[in-house]
């Protein structure tokens, strides 16, 4: 018994002390417009909970559309990125139709009440463009 809390502890230590090295990375910032959008066919398409990219919404999950001028300015899929006023990032899983213009959409799931509340605001968002190996 000793040993396998010896070796939980041993683990938990290597878990919680693990200095993880990030990759260099410029940061970017751009002050937006963000909606927000619900996994329902009326707001998307005949298949909501597909995004452009091809990947399943699940509610809950902190995901975010993006205008295609955004994705030239390395605001690509899978980006993380932290918006104004929340304390956790969110991730790009989706884009937005090319009429749109410096402009994300936060997705709220089916919460169509949410969404509403939070209408259209302009907050800044940040993200980290990781920076290319010479060597590739």
């Amino acid at each position: 018994m000793k040993a396998k809390a010896l070796t939980i502890t041993c683990c938990f230590l290597l878990l919680c002390c693990n200095k993880v090295v990030e990759e260099d990375c410029t940061s970017k910032s751009f002050q937006v417009t963000a909606t927000a959008y619900n996994s329902l066919a009326y707001q998307t398409n005949s298949n909501p909970s597909i995004t452009a990219f091809g990947d399943s919404l699940k509610p809950g999950f902190r995901y975010i559309a993006v205008s295609r001028d955004l994705l030239d300015s390395g605001l690509v899929h899978n980006t993380e990125v932290k918006i104004e006023g929340f304390d956790s990032f969110f991730i790009v899983k989706d884009k937005m139709n090319r009429r749109w213009r410096k402009r994300i959409d936060i997705y709220m799931g089916k919460d169509v009440r949410k969404a509403k509340k939070w209408g259209k605001k302009k907050v800044n968002i940040e993200y980290c463009i990781q920076l290319k190996d010479s060597l590739h």
